[in-house]
């Protein structure tokens, strides 16, 4: 606060670098808070979350890609593993959070196994399918 009573304007106060390492420490404190009542409340620790989102991110890229080439080709048999590939590396944060997390909401669940079931279906699909 000390910084936008010395300098009225935002941008002012961004150009001194005393302000600008106030303005970060508040938003990672602010941070820190939000990630302990999570993990208060619901169990699940976000950071574990974000790893595994980080984690499968590569997985989940390299196997969008060799999907699309399998498709290009007609290649069931690839399909079927990539799809799985791609399925598994879209679930593993969000199967953390089902399985892991306490005391959410009812729509969480929902909304997690519309997302996990719409992803075996897509695969069921495109296994069945290729061109689809």
């Amino acid at each position: 606060m000390i910084c936008l009573t010395r300098f009225p304007d935002a941008t002012d106060a961004l150009s001194d670098p005393a302000c600008r390492g106030m303005i970060v420490e508040s938003i990672l404190a602010w941070i820190h808070e939000q990630a302990a009542a999570a993990r208060a409340q619901y169990s699940v620790n976000p950071w574990v979350f974000l790893g595994l989102m980080v984690a499968c991110a590569p997985c989940f890229y390299y196997s969008l890609y060799r999907l699309v080439r399998a498709v290009a080709q007609k290649d069931k048999h690839r399909i079927a593993i990539w799809s799985s590939v791609f399925l598994t590396a879209t679930a593993v944060p969000y199967l953390y959070v089902l399985f892991f997390g306490r005391n959410l909401p009812w729509y969480i669940y929902l909304i997690l196994a519309a997302l996990i079931a719409q992803g075996v279906y897509s695969l069921v699909k495109k296994i069945r399918n290729p061109r689809a």
